[in-house]
């Protein structure tokens, strides 16, 4: 599916962390698709939200070497993406996320991604993690079913 196409059937997604770890530190075709579908969100062409413990994801790479001004530069990166918003973790979502949890059994950082998505009223929830699956309440996009753009 092409970003347009993506975009037509979507006006509200939610974005898992390694969408944006493949934005930012990867170089490949996946890359691409990242950069394509954020721009789309930058332009306004899409509305995302990112659960705030994907800001904790992407950050933790950074953190882990001990580069903080990279640590810093992220997460000032995400905190200011136009038409991006980082979403707190609200009683309500923590309790979906269980459900979604428990229902489906993945991990609790996927539970809260989705249970997020769902939250904001996404319909689409964008990741390259294969484990994770549609619902009849969100439908799951993979990165790597996604068409970048080709060049000029």
């Amino acid at each position: 599916m092409t970003i347009a196409e993506f975009c037509r059937r979507h006006q509200r997604i939610g974005l898992d962390t390694n969408v944006l770890v493949h934005l930012l530190e990867d170089t490949t075709l996946r890359a691409a698709a990242a950069q394509a579908l954020l721009d789309a969100v930058e332009d306004g062409r899409l509305k995302a939200v990112l659960a705030s413990v994907g800001l904790a994801e992407v950050v933790t790479g950074p953190a882990r070497t001990g580069d903080g001004a990279l640590v810093e530069r992220y997460a000032d990166e995400l905190r200011s993406m136009q038409g991006l918003r980082i979403e707190p973790l609200s009683a309500d979502i923590a309790v979906d996320a269980a459900v979604i949890r428990g229902t489906r059994r993945i991990g609790l950082p996927d539970a809260i991604h989705l249970a997020t998505a769902r939250a904001s009223g996404a319909t689409a929830f964008v990741t390259n993690d294969r484990s994770v699956r549609s619902s009849s309440k969100l439908e799951v996009i993979y990165l790597d079913d996604l068409e970048a753009p080709g060049p000029g």
